[in-house]
């Protein structure tokens, strides 16, 4: 019996009690929230549901509590329920039940855990985006990270989900970048607002084996010419580094195709039809304070040129017009402003603001005994995906991205992430991996397997504990993608995996030693031991991270 199992119990149960008191059912939460008590000592699992309805049915809550105490005990696979406080309710399953979670693992195997809360759901999900001129940093690493397991997990929910690429290929950016690699060909310093590091002399050596003749264009060909071969350039660069790191994406969407289809000239056309578009000072705003941004934005400009902003605009409608119910934006510290735009953008064009989904991601530091790393060996000035995969590997590396909260900056130990100990929370979790993968090894050399096993016999307090982190999987899963946390799955992961290595090191023999022969409690360790391997390789896939046989 999963922790949902047991949740739906508890619904049907109460509702059955409250009617036969003639009392009103319908005050029943849809999912009734069941949690393992802090204390293992208090029961298997706890509920408050007495407490959270005792007074819309005009009930006193420890004597709800007793009632449903006495109903629960009655049914089979609950071995206690207990009232305590002022009526929360404490119960212990069945070893026969809590075992069935083993059986639902290895018999759903990769399935396990997944749901359908999302089910039908078509989200399209931006992320990294860099632009085109220069290395990914450790900014747009995290979010590599962090987007690729949000993709996975909300997929488990059953979401179809799109992972997008934002090609920044207009604008002023592009134009700085160009003129940085004319400046590299001819040895010339680097423009004051150009691009700097090693990389910028590569590509316009490149640019120059392609096209010999460059410099001697005249100079809005020769302009062109860098910026077209070196966008591309740096752009196959990029991708090539999300490939290795493991994340690849669906679509690659041409900021530049907006401007050429017409597509933003339309949308600013839709908007001045409205009236949610309108002129002041020879410019063109948004009346986005209308609907909630903090200020009205320009979206055409003096001079007649779009701001950043038109192109977002467009980017939505088309997003919106390909079919998706909810648009993910994962966006870098310093774009908290854009929540209110992209927001009010949707509602300008009446569309429901709740469409847009922005997340903000903090900043990451890489540290080297104890001293911030600030000088990157292609890129120059910043960090970038290479440099932390390099350092650290892309186990480590996103493993470290994906675990903490992105609502928070982090720093990356690279003393810490490279080390073989427990302390290093990826290699603690690959480990008990490998370790139950050496198990099965062994089983399979003295032909033991898990099938049929007596999981009633799993009775230790470390068995039980190890079973019920078993049975959470499947919250977690729910938790982090309705969220949008994928941390919630590496933080689980870690606890499971310390569930694990308490459980063998509790001394209880899994496999018969010497001419012993085997007995039903091997069987039924044996499918424990199977049971969390399979959790631990579920979560690991989701997180991009390898689930090793050996180390």
């Amino acid at each position: 019996m999963t922790p949902a199992d047991l949740a739906e119990l508890l619904r049907g149960t109460a509702a059955a009690v409250l009617a036969d008191r003639g009392l009103d059912a319908s005050v029943l939460p849809q999912k009734l929230t069941v949690e393992r008590p802090r204390n293992p000592e208090h029961g298997d699992y706890a509920t408050n549901i007495a407490m959270q309805v005792a007074k819309k049915v005009g009930a006193n809550p420890r004597e709800l509590a007793t009632w449903l105490a006495e109903a629960l005990t009655a049914v089979d696979g609950i071995d206690s329920a207990e009232i305590a406080g002022p009526g929360f309710l404490n119960i212990r399953l069945g070893a026969d039940a809590q075992g069935a979670i083993v059986a639902k693992i290895l018999t759903e195997g990769e399935q396990f855990g997944r749901g359908d809360t999302l089910a039908e759901k078509k989200i399209n999900l931006e992320f990294v985006s860099a632009n085109p001129t220069g290395p990914i940093h450790l900014g747009g690493t995290r979010w590599a990270a962090v987007g690729d397991a949000l993709g996975r997990i909300l997929t488990t929910q059953g979401a179809a989900v799109t992972r997008e690429y934002y090609f920044n290929d207009h604008g002023a950016q592009i134009d700085r970048f160009s003129r940085s690699l004319i400046a590299a060909a001819k040895g010339e310093p680097v423009p004051t607002d150009g691009y700097a590091g090693a990389y910028i002399a590569d590509i316009a050596s490149e640019v120059l084996r392609q096209r010999p003749d460059a410099l001697e264009l005249p100079t809005t060909d020769q302009q062109e010419v860098f910026r077209s071969i070196g966008v591309d350039l740096m752009f196959a660069h990029i991708k090539r580094t999300l490939h290795e790191f493991g994340v690849d994406f669906d679509v690659y969407f041409h900021e530049n195709s907006l401007f050429e289809s017409g597509a933003v000239e339309k949308a600013v056309e839709e908007l001045k039809s409205s009236g949610n578009l309108y002129q002041e000072d020879s410019a063109w705003w948004l009346r986005s304070s209308d609907f909630g941004d903090d200020k009205d934005r320009v979206v055409i400009k003096r001079d007649g040129h779009a701001a950043y902003i038109a192109g977002d605009i467009a980017y939505f409608q088309d997003k919106r017009s390909r079919g998706f119910d909810l648009c993910i934006y994962m966006l870098g510290a310093d774009h908290h402003g854009y929540i209110g735009r992209l927001k009010a953008a949707a509602a300008a064009f009446g569309d429901d603001p709740d469409t847009v989904e922005v997340l903000i991601g903090q900043m990451v530091n890489l540290v080297r005994d104890g001293v911030p790393v600030k000088m990157s060996k292609r890129a120059g000035t910043v960090i970038t995906l290479d440099d932390l995969v390099e350092a650290i590997g892309v186990d480590a590396a996103r493993y470290a991205l994906i675990r903490s909260s992105v609502d928070s900056s982090i720093d990356i130990d690279l003393e810490l992430w490279t080390s073989t100990g427990n302390e290093n929370p990826v290699y603690y979790v690959q480990y008990a991996h490998a370790r139950l993968a050496s198990i099965a090894r062994n089983a399979a050399d003295l032909g033991i397997s898990a099938d049929n096993p007596d999981l009633s016999l799993l009775v230790s307090p470390q068995e039980g504990d190890l079973i019920r982190t078993l049975g959470e999987y499947t919250r977690v899963l729910s938790s982090a993608a309705n969220l949008r946390e994928p941390h919630r799955v590496a933080r689980y992961l870690e606890e499971l995996a310390g569930a694990y290595h308490r459980f063998y090191g509790a001394g209880r023999r899994i496999l018969p030693q010497g001419d012993e022969d085997p007995a039903p409690i091997h069987t039924a360790r044996l499918a424990l031991c199977m049971a969390s391997r399979q959790v631990l390789a579920n979560g690991l896939a989701l997180l991009g991270v390898n689930a090793p046989e050996q180390m």
